[in-house]
């Protein structure tokens, strides 16, 4: 639905990105990765006709995008962006239905058929129960969810949001991942989506564009960009690892004291968590030796054996230990 060919980006005529040849598919959820100023801010904006390309083109639905006429393209794109939208005193409906231009001209008068697609797309966005609330008193999550209504009742094909979990907690960011993963899948929607949240993207991500360390854009499924190293790469730092087998982000081991664990099952998995976090190492023949179950923790320390309820109270210990 919107392909790039040999597209650069940036200001001033000066490239930050590119050359691209880039195709977002329908029907299918693509996140954008890459560090802070690495440039995916400036490519969406460049995709969505919000700022010129440097070089290049792009087309949507097989048409140059900027032979468009803005009314024709929001038929066809709608964008979400991250910025803060100062509702005045409109409902939830009232700012869904801002998504109906396009369709209804600059008289904005909705006949039954617009109403019928703005309620639709308040339901598709998890939004119905907002209809009648007031932006104003909007937590940042039924905003976000009405915002992405307003986006549907455009009935675009191309729907492109840049750091719209931004500000959701990680519920709210795990809940407006899957409804997009869905909403490809139902409505043979094209999506991109901006974000910061790597293991969230590698779980519900059709394919990733990935800014890598060279300002190179790499494409592909998020499994291959893990097998290959390529998303371990961009994102490595002194202090960070990707775990390969677990799929996700952790603190890079500190030199520390050996500890032997005897453990099994939930109770072994967070116990090695604890002991990575201050700096503990499992070691087979450590003299330190610590049994987990849960409700009890003991840690034996030559002929010393200390008791305790409760996995916190077991790191204080070890975290005095000289």
């Amino acid at each position: 639905m919107l392909r790039s060919y040999a597209l650069e980006v940036g200001y001033r005529r000066q490239a930050v990105l590119g050359p691209l040849d880039l195709h977002l598919p329908k029907g299918r959820l693509v996140c954008l990765l890459g560090a802070n100023g690495a440039g995916k801010s400036t490519l969406i904006r460049t995709l969505s006709a919000m700022q010129r390309a440097v070089s290049g083109r792009i087309e949507l639905d097989g048409q140059p995008l900027d032979s468009l006429a803005p009314a024709e393209r929001a038929k066809r794109m709608a964008v979400v962006l991250t910025d803060r939208v100062d509702p005045g005193a409109l409902s939830g409906f009232e700012l869904a239905a801002l998504g109906r231009y396009p369709h209804v001209g600059w008289a904005g008068r909705l006949n039954e058929h617009d109403r019928h697609i703005v309620t639709q797309a308040l339901a598709h966005a998890g939004a119905a129960g907002l209809a009648a609330k007031a932006v104003a008193n909007m937590s940042d999550g039924e905003r976000q969810k009405v915002l992405l209504a307003r986006a549907l009742a455009q009935q675009p094909k191309v729907l492109i949001l840049d750091e719209i979990t931004a500000f959701l907690d990680l519920p709210r960011r795990i809940e407006t991942l899957r409804l997009l993963q869905q909403l490809a899948r139902e409505r043979d929607l094209a999506i991109l989506l901006s974000c910061h949240d790597l293991e969230l993207a590698l779980r519900c991500a059709d394919l990733l564009w990935l800014i890598d360390q060279s300002r190179q854009l790499q494409c592909g499924a998020p499994e291959d960009l893990v097998l290959d190293g390529r998303l371990g790469q961009t994102f490595s730092s002194s202090g960070l690892h990707f775990d390969l087998e677990r799929g996700e982000w952790g603190l890079a081991a500190r030199p520390g004291r050996p500890v032997r664990l005897q453990a099994s099952g939930i109770t072994r998995v967070w116990t090695q968590r604890a002991l990575h976090r201050i700096g503990y190492q499992a070691a087979e023949h450590a003299t330190l030796h610590i049994s987990a179950e849960p409700m009890d923790f003991r840690l034996r320390d030559g002929e010393r054996t200390q008791r305790f309820s409760s996995l916190g109270q077991l790191v204080v210990a070890l975290e005095a230990l000289p």
